[in-house]
């Protein structure tokens, strides 16, 4: 899978889109980043903690695999954006911040869609 494109290709789904990344089990990100014109919320020690804890979390909602299944994404709404994550093969985490606004549903549908290619 190429990282860059999947980075970029989420990125052009919705403007309201503002980061598409993926990190590795340190929470580092590895590829992608912010929308052109976009300013980070979090200083980028701070997005490295918060993607290491998504990363904890998603070793939490494996260890309940054989009763639940695997799991697919994960979103939560802050008062200043959206996060969606993805699971990726590898130990990698596809991140993705949006407006408070954004439609995240149709967001989340076309990056599964798009994954699966």
């Amino acid at each position: 899978m190429d990282y860059d494109q999947v980075c970029k290709s989420v990125l052009a789904l919705d403007p309201k889109v503002r980061f598409a990344g993926i990190c590795d089990e340190t929470g580092e990100t590895k590829y992608g980043g912010m929308r052109d014109g976009m300013t980070s919320l979090l200083s980028p020690q701070e997005s490295q903690k918060s993607n290491l804890q998504a990363v904890g979390r998603w070793g939490l909602r494996s260890s309940l695999t054989s009763k639940t299944g695997k799991g697919i994404y994960a979103m939560t709404e802050y008062e200043k954006l959206k996060r969606i994550t993805i699971p990726l093969e590898e130990d990698h985490l596809l991140v993705v911040t949006t407006e408070v606004d954004a439609d995240h549903a149709n967001i989340i549908s076309n990056t599964l869609k798009l994954l699966k290619q």
